[in-house]
């Protein structure tokens, strides 16, 4: 399994970027999506996730109301839609695909870099 994180760069205060995590497997509809970030002398932290099938999501309480993700099985895409995005959302971001649903993550991607500046 193989995960591909994109969408990421250098926004201003209160613009929108959308990231991608494109997922190399047998069967994608099969995983649960999360998404998690890491800022520089941080610990990496959870930030959404969406079921296998798509119909449950769950978000940080620091992204929610600003951040959809979405999942196009067809694609085999999971999608991150930032907008409102703050100087503190500023990370590398991280997709992850789980089988044990949102517990535990079995797959990682190499992360993408946002910076958003003030």
């Amino acid at each position: 399994v193989q995960l591909q994180a994109s969408g990421g760069g250098l926004v201003q205060a209160g613009d929108s970027l959308r990231l991608s995590c494109t997922i190399s497997a047998r069967d994608f509809r099969t995983y649960a999506v999360g998404w998690f970030r890491q800022a520089p002398g941080k610990d990496r932290e959870f930030v959404a996730a969406i079921s296998y099938s798509g119909g449950s999501t769950t978000y940080d309480d620091s992204v929610k109301g600003r951040f959809t993700i979405s999942k196009d099985n067809a694609k085999s895409t999971v999608y991150l839609q930032m907008n409102s995005l703050k100087p503190e959302d500023t990370a590398v971001y991280y997709c992850a695909a789980s089988l044990r649903g949102y517990a535990q993550y079995d797959y990682w991607g190499q992360g993408t870099q946002v910076t958003v500046s003030s």
